[in-house]
């Protein structure tokens, strides 16, 4: 296997297993909220969801590393400064996702949530930012879908934050449930939370099915792009 198809099969993988982990937590979320069930049901229903978010989230810290990478095969070349920033965000990244998954509830990891937030606001800007001018200077000329590939990425990433804003509710009724049982109150909070959940979790996956369609397809010409932009 040459390193080109070793980190195609890569992206594939981190795809899938992005998606397919978003659906579990996704359908896993509709027993927590259930007020028919126990509350001993819906706690491991939670824990079960709360584990398997790892795994898109994993997937997600890798994608522009991996997604960087490819890109040389396609064309682009980076200078050695950026090459060693691609390289070395995923595993930053991703170190970060799982220090504050493994200390839940502890200060690193409240300190590192708080981080994290502005650090996905700071790559979200500078994905459009540098994509704006690879775009003006004619360096995506080689590839002009991968800009719109990063464009829709940082998009993936604004619906992340859009969903952590929605479920600021449903952790507040969660912690009563988890505490002494959810009422009334609770349960309409946390369902009420989640419907707003989901309009950005479609979005994700609509995204993500359009980020499969350019890499298997890889369409638009360099006009093509400028009439988008």
């Amino acid at each position: 296997m040459s390193n080109h198809e070793f980190f195609i099969l890569l992206h594939l993988v981190l795809f899938v297993y992005w998606l397919g982990g978003d659906i579990g937590v996704f359908y896993s979320s509709k027993f927590v909220v259930n007020p028919n069930l126990s509350k001993e049901s819906r706690l491991v229903a939670a824990k079960i969801m709360f584990n398997l978010d790892l795994i898109p989230r994993m997937c997600m810290s890798l994608m522009l590393t991996v997604g960087g990478i490819l890109s040389e095969f396609n064309g682009l070349t980076h200078p050695w400064w950026q090459t060693a920033a691609i390289i070395m965000l995923g595993p930053f990244w991703l170190a970060m996702v799982l220090i504050i998954h493994f200390n839940e509830g502890k200060p690193i990891a409240h300190k590192l949530a708080s981080f994290d937030l502005g650090f996905r606001w700071f790559v979200m800007v500078a994905i459009i930012i540098s994509v704006a001018y690879s775009y003006s200077t004619g360096r995506l000329d080689p590839a002009p879908w991968i800009g719109l590939k990063l464009v829709l990425f940082a998009a993936l990433i604004f619906f992340g934050l859009m969903i952590r804003v929605a479920l600021k509710p449903f952790i507040g009724a969660f912690r009563n449930l988890a505490v002494q049982g959810a009422s009334d109150a609770d349960n309409a909070a946390m369902q009420a939370s989640l419907a707003k959940v989901r309009v950005w979790v479609l979005a994700i996956w609509l995204g993500l099915l359009v980020e499969a369609y350019l890499g298997v397809v890889m369409p638009l010409s360099p006009e093509q792009i400028a009439l988008i932009f």
